[in-house]
């Protein structure tokens, strides 16, 4: 017997894992969602739609979030699972 996954719920999992993560490093640091996105060049609705799992950042945002969270990239990943197959 085979298990199947659906890969919508599976993304939607990551996506709120990485936008939880997103949001503890950001509180930690003391930022607003504003001074965040002012950092990385995007407005305070895409900091608020990532971080709760409605927008999915690129690979750019990401890293530029990391470094101005002064944190590995890999941080922001913590506990986020590997896609199935």
């Amino acid at each position: 017997m085979s298990i199947h996954y659906n890969t919508k719920n599976m993304r939607d999992e990551r996506l709120k894992i990485l936008g939880d993560n997103i949001r503890a490093e950001r509180m930690r640091k003391k930022f607003s969602q504003e001074k965040l996105a002012e950092l990385i060049d995007v407005n305070k609705d895409s900091i608020r739609k990532i971080e709760s799992a409605k927008q999915t950042p690129s690979a750019f945002i990401v890293f530029d979030i990391a470094n101005s969270l002064n944190i590995p990239v890999e941080d922001l990943f913590k506990n986020v699972p590997f896609k199935k197959d």
